[in-house]
């Protein structure tokens, strides 16, 4: 069984499969992209996992979740900054992280790109949110969410009661243009692992899972709303 059909199992994606112009992607990127993201990508489509853990997808529906818009850059840039200053201990050269995923805490999902040319050998790295520790999976990114969801590896900036939320897949679905005022708000009309994702990148403390505060969703709408 592949690690693709394990993860099926465990998790069944709600939508039929996509078809990605993976050329068209890895030449925007200038890099190759691993065959196993492409067949889970392909699978799943954008979307979080256990609303927890939420890939970049070609076709995430805002810059916060997709895997060909900035933050890519802009999180190796900040790790560039961290590296050359000492100001947190990088393990790897940023140049060799790419940013693949982000947690509904904060913390990020890395592929380690080396070598740059033979994708089938890069590993998976997470960094910490608001601290020091990596953890570093040797294999793709398919086995680690497989060994990580049936409990098989534990990474320890993970929650320890994430395996206790049912085991869904949350297809992310395309943002309102025009955001409704956030009191009286109907559920689910913001993916919130968007929402979570714009909240750190701007500055607020939102919590990994549960309710969002009432002030980030104004805030959110605020920003939308001009």
């Amino acid at each position: 069984m592949t690690d693709l059909e394990a993860l099926v199992r465990l998790c069944p994606p709600p939508n039929p499969a996509m078809h990605i112009n993976w050329n068209g992607i890895e030449a925007t990127l200038g890099m190759p992209v691993p065959e196993d993201y492409k067949a889970l990508a392909d699978r799943y489509g954008p979307g979080t996992f256990y609303d927890y853990l939420t890939l970049y997808h070609p076709h995430g529906p805002t810059e916060y979740v997709n895997l060909t818009g900035p933050m890519p850059a802009r999180i190796r840039a900040q790790l560039r900054t961290d590296y050359d200053r000492g100001t947190h201990p990088v393990p790897y050269d940023p140049d060799h992280l790419f940013a693949c995923g982000v947690t509904g805490n904060g913390e990020y999902l890395f592929w380690i790109t080396d070598p740059v040319t033979d994708s089938s050998r890069w590993r998976i790295a997470v960094n910490e949110a608001r601290g020091p520790r990596w953890f570093t999976y040797d294999g793709t990114l398919t086995g680690f969410l497989v060994s990580v969801l049936t409990g098989e590896t534990r990474v320890p900036q993970f929650p320890s009661d994430l395996l206790e939320i049912p085991r869904t897949f949350t297809p992310s679905h395309p943002v309102l243009l025009k955001p409704q005022p956030y009191e009286g708000r109907a559920p689910g009309r913001v993916d919130t692992a968007i929402l979570r994702a714009w909240a750190r990148e701007n500055g607020y403390d939102v919590p990994s899972r549960g309710r969002i505060p009432p002030e980030i969703l104004k805030a959110w709408d605020d920003s939308h709303n001009h």
